[in-house]
């Protein structure tokens, strides 16, 4: 009987949670499509921005006077991994993906010699203390934001540029999971400071012809005032973007693994429940089998 009850308590247990779960899952299919909405939106921008700075800083690359966020320190050295994760857990292995990706540019940047610190924007990030105790050169609180704007990029942003004056660090990498579909985030790491004009040539599609021929000639754009002084303020804008960009795509991104992952949740604590139920049927079965066996001895025994 003691057995009975045990099993009855798990039961009764695991469907509290199992209504837990769907209740989330719910919740998150809810969220996810808003989250989608604003990540999907909020491309084209960041995009055609990247495409901006990559016309103007082709041309002025090289050039006396260019801003240290195109030419760099002049040193490559200290390498700083900012990584974007979430505030809350459950999410199945949206965090765990992001914090993966930057550990392996870490230990790729380190093999080469290379100084790493982190720079943690999102409370699930902080898992890197336990591998990278003394590398954390700061950790930015967002959990007080009930909804990320790009008022909290611009906070990000403002910080690492005024890191990067200060001479903390070269090379600053950004770290998030892009949202492809419910089913699917990719991580993503990607060079933000100084601006990596070759990898922007190979992201941001050619818009030189809307004929289809990509052998045309890109159109002569004159720029007012002139290049450095749009590129001054362009490059700082463009980093704070691209961190505006990396919050929304995460946003959509925990919406969808959370979703999944209580989803399978929900299913695995039904198939427990069928097991539990099916056991809890056998063991009181047997139980009843005994009970009668040892009512008819007795009366035969009379």
């Amino acid at each position: 009987m003691a057995s009975l009850k045990a099993l009855k308590i798990r039961i009764n247990s695991v469907k509290s949670t199992q209504k837990i779960t769907k209740a989330m899952k719910m919740v998150a299919a809810a969220k996810l499509r808003r989250a989608q909405e604003a990540a999907q939106a909020g491309r084209p921008y960041a995009e055609r921005l990247e495409a901006v700075v990559a016309s103007l800083s082709r041309q002025l690359s090289g050039g006396a006077g260019v801003s240290p966020l195109l030419s760099g320190t002049g040193k490559d050295q200290v390498h700083l991994l900012v990584v974007a994760t979430s505030e809350r857990g459950l999410a199945g292995a949206f965090n765990s993906n992001i914090v993966r990706a930057a550990r392996r540019k870490a230990e790729e940047l380190e093999a080469q010699g290379k100084t790493v610190r982190f720079y943690l924007a999102g409370k699930k990030g902080r898992v890197l203390r336990r591998f990278y105790p003394n590398a954390i050169l700061a950790d930015h609180e967002l959990g007080q934001h009930k909804v990320l704007g790009f008022q909290q990029a611009r906070e990000v942003a403002d910080d690492l540029l005024a890191r990067y004056a200060a001479g903390e660090f070269d090379v600053a990498h950004l770290f998030y999971a892009k949202f492809v579909s419910a089913l699917v985030q990719l991580p993503v790491g990607r060079q933000i400071i100084p601006v990596a004009v070759d990898a922007l040539d190979k992201d941001v599609p050619s818009t030189s012809s809307t004929s289809g021929n990509t052998s045309a000639p890109a159109a002569v754009v004159e720029y007012e005032p002139d290049e450095e002084s749009i590129l001054a303020d362009l490059l700082p804008r463009n980093v704070a973007i691209q961190i505006f960009r990396a919050m929304l795509e995460n946003a959509a991104s925990e919406q969808g693994s959370r979703m999944n992952a209580m989803d399978n949740a929900t299913r695995n604590a039904g198939d427990m429940i069928n097991r539990l139920s099916i056991q809890y049927n056998r063991t009181r079965q047997a139980a009843i089998t005994t009970e009668l066996v040892e009512i008819i001895s007795g009366a035969e025994a009379l």
